[in-house]
């Protein structure tokens, strides 16, 4: 199957989610939204609404071949690969991105899927099929990766991680672990930026890897202003499982009677670890910002971007708001996923 007709598959499925996007309850796959929640109560129309507006923005025909067009692509399409991809499940369609590379590049996707999210990318391959039965030939789920595969993608935690190694090592592989978010704030951010930077840790109720988890304050930062500006995020406690998270770590945190601040929505909790609880952030005081850029520089491994208003304090610096709207470039964990198709 030549790119230009992948795109037009592409091309052809941006044209559905937009059409459902316009009037979600009209159209088939609105059932996806309630079966989604049964499966797993933390894909709410909202989460699982924007997950399908971020594969929209993916799938722009100019944003799709000004992309696949920084490479060369000739010798994959003639002498395509197996690729098997194990899918993560903490936010709505998260591997995406990896179907949609595999795809493009040439190669034969083998999805693994998770228990968590086996609803959506499957509707969205179903679309596929309905514009054409060649997409069957490249695109298939299944449970039995090792021995039916040339290589593996694999995303999880760091303990799934660990058993991707032992089963997958001997195959070239991309296996991503732990990564999180976070925010480096100067004093000086607007309302709207905090605003902003509200959407950055309440996506996806903060369970996806891009979610800020940890804030990085200045001397003498007023709290009151960070409360101020995400207070319209709120009703996020009406969610019966963030509910949960957050009053039982509101309650560990008592019992320890460890520094933290409350706003009956969020605890900002001060902690070194980049990684946060639901319903909690941690936070460091900082009073060197070139101190927190080496820092963050030493940390690389354990941060998927970092959000803040500082144009230079990170290679994968993101502006507040953005975090969970990367582009086809922001590949996960920085590894250039087409790049490593095409080494294959």
């Amino acid at each position: 199957m030549k790119l230009t007709r992948r795109i037009e598959i592409l091309d052809f499925l941006r044209k559905e989610i937009s059409c459902f996007l316009e009037n979600p309850k009209a159209h088939e796959w609105n059932d996806l939204i309630a079966a989604s929640f049964i499966l797993n109560r933390w894909f709410t129309e909202e989460s699982v609404l924007r997950s399908f507006a971020g594969i929209q923005s993916f799938l722009e025909k100019d944003k799709l071949e000004k992309w696949i067009g920084n490479y060369s692509l000739t010798e994959v399409l003639d002498n395509p690969k197996r690729i098997g991809v194990i899918m993560a499940g903490n936010i709505p369609m998260v591997g995406f991105h990896d179907l949609l590379c595999v795809f493009i590049s040439g190669n034969h996707f083998v999805g693994k899927l998770s228990s968590d999210d086996n609803i959506l990318i499957p509707a969205l391959v179903k679309k596929m099929l309905n514009f054409t039965e060649e997409v069957a030939e490249v695109i298939s789920f299944g449970e039995q990766l090792k021995g039916n595969v040339d290589a593996v993608i694999a995303t999880g935690s760091n303990n799934s991680a660990r058993y991707f190694e032992y089963y997958f090592g001997k195959y070239p592989n991309v296996i991503r672990k732990n990564r999180n978010a976070v925010a480096v704030l100067t004093g000086q951010e607007t309302a709207e930026e905090l605003d902003n930077l509200g959407q950055d840790i309440f996506a996806y109720h903060g369970l996806g890897c891009r979610n800020v988890s940890k804030l990085y304050l200045p001397k003498g930062y007023n709290i009151d202003l960070f409360y101020e500006g995400i207070y319209k995020y709120k009703n996020v406690i009406e969610h019966n499982k963030y509910n949960n998270n957050y009053s039982y770590n509101r309650t560990v945190f008592l019992m320890q009677t460890a520094k933290f601040y409350d706003n009956n929505f969020l605890l900002l909790k001060e902690d070194d670890s980049l990684n946060s609880p639901i319903g909690t952030v941690n936070f460091e005081i900082y009073s060197d910002v070139e101190a927190v850029k080496e820092h963050l520089l030493a940390e690389d491994e354990n941060i998927q971007c970092v959000v803040s208003k500082i144009d230079v304090i990170h290679p994968r610096r993101v502006v507040l708001g953005e975090a969970q709207n990367p582009n086809l470039e922001d590949y996960a964990d920085g590894v250039d996923t087409i790049q490593f198709l095409m080494n294959l």
